[in-house]
């Protein structure tokens, strides 16, 4: 904390001396574009691995020169490749339980105290870094109204375009319009951002329709498609590379299982562990950073009884592993989803049901189409589990059903901002 109220004193200095001409203007030192990534992060990893993945494609293939900053509220995760263009900024975390509420994830702070903290740093943040473009992940107004003094702040300031981005599926469409409704989300839509950009398929789910969202509302979407998690592995680094050969998998047939990061995953990984394999294939768990200490002895425990089963705590790229696998069974987050659909996996999808229902109607969408498998949590069993690992199928033609351009729609859509914006500027400059 001391040296968090340190470092924005330091901030509030470098202001200070910007304001008073100590510290050149930036309109006299022509800089690359800024944008910056906000992301609540009080749930698993797929906020910030979503932005993650949109900067990284930014840096390595817009025609453009940006400097990046996501603003995160999740540090687990943090150790994958950051490419040079890209930092991030971690806020004091803050945690969302199985019943939707929030508190401090780590600190002894109440959860006024923790938002508190978290919008200063955030607002602090956005005044001196100045983005040219500001895009929101999933929540309009921040977690527990965080982002309110930014979006108030940049309001007043001409120079930054802000951008909502939503996955495919929020909820089932009566608690979104609830929620939405006691939230006034649309009217921070129509208040504070130029677009929103949905990363889905209208296709498979049409957030728009689903939803009765307003005309004023639908007027600002934009469907990007969803986001194709094969580029990750344009990413990688040496690091993640040697990391991955260091596990010396074995050869052969995978069944791999993905709980996200495991806040919530025990039922299905114990479940896994207990299901019997196909001969010759191997399976493995990968429990996530947030899988309580105490399950994760237990499932090193059941795999120290079988020959044919690991289980990983971590890896700054799973996506490595679900390239290798034959079939995967995993909960249905959104990155987890995607992956499934990039890689063409035979997968079966155990979706969380509380406390959204997210999971549970983009899993049976898909599969409603025929493009992956679903179990309801309520018939998970180990036997359940085995029967399917058994079963032959064929591999999913998914590329034929599915818009997976979202990362090229997302680079063209922000060029079409920044350069619309650098025309503006040399108008402005040209009228004076």
């Amino acid at each position: 904390m001391k040296n968090l109220l340190t470092h924005s004193r330091e901030i509030g200095l470098t202001v200070a001396r910007e304001e008073s001409g100590e510290v050149s203007s930036s309109s006299h030192n022509p800089r690359k574009w800024r944008i910056a990534l906000y992301s609540h992060d009080t749930m698993g990893l797929g906020h910030k691995r979503r932005n993650l993945l949109i900067a990284q494609t930014l840096v390595g293939y817009s025609p453009l020169e940006t400097d990046i900053l996501m603003i995160s509220g999740i540090q687990d995760g943090s150790n994958v490749f950051i490419p040079p263009g890209v930092d991030c900024l971690t806020l004091p975390a803050l945690y969302k339980n199985i019943d939707g509420q929030y508190q401090a994830r780590r600190l002894d702070l109440s959860l006024q105290e923790i938002i508190t903290l978290r919008s200063q740093v955030i607002l602090t943040t956005i005044k001196t870094f100045k983005p040219d473009l500001f895009i929101v992940d999933n929540v309009p107004r921040g977690a527990v109204r965080e982002l309110e003094p930014t979006l108030n702040y940049l309001r007043t300031q001409e120079e930054t375009r802000c951008i909502l981005g939503l996955r495919d599926v929020l909820d089932e469409p009566a608690s979104v319009q609830r929620d939405w409704k006691s939230m006034a989300n649309e009217e921070a839509i129509q208040t504070y951002y130029d677009a929103v950009w949905v990363y889905g398929d209208p296709a498979i789910y049409d957030l728009a329709k689903e939803y009765n969202f307003h005309p004023t509302t639908v007027a600002k979407l934009r469907y990007t498609g969803y986001l194709d998690q094969r580029n990750r592995l344009k990413f990688m680094d040496v690091d993640s590379v040697e990391t991955f050969k260091s596990l010396n998998l074995p050869s052969g047939r995978l069944a791999l299982c993905l709980v996200g990061g495991g806040q919530d995953g025990a039922r299905l990984a114990e479940t896994f562990a207990s299901a019997e394999l196909p001969p010759e294939m191997n399976g493995i768990i990968l429990t996530g950073p947030f899988m309580p200490r105490q399950v994760q002895q237990r499932l090193q425990k059941l795999a120290a009884k079988r020959d044919n089963l690991r289980v990983l705590k971590y890896l700054s790229e799973p996506t490595l592993l679900i390239n290798q696998a034959e079939r995967v069974i995993a909960m249905g987050g959104y990155n987890t989803t995607c992956e499934l659909l990039s890689f063409q996996k035979r997968s079966l999808i155990v979706p969380r049901i509380k406390p959204r229902r997210e999971q549970f109607i983009r899993a049976e969408r898909l599969h409603s189409l025929g493009l992956v498998d679903m179990l309801h949590p309520h018939n998970l069993t180990s036997q359940a589990l085995t029967d399917w690992l058994i079963q032959e199928s064929e591999k999913p033609q998914i590329r034929n059903f599915v818009n997976l351009n979202g990362l090229n729609h997302i680079s063209q859509l922000i060029d079409e901002i920044l350069m619309g914006k650098h025309s503006a500027i040399s108008y402005q400059q040209s009228a004076s």
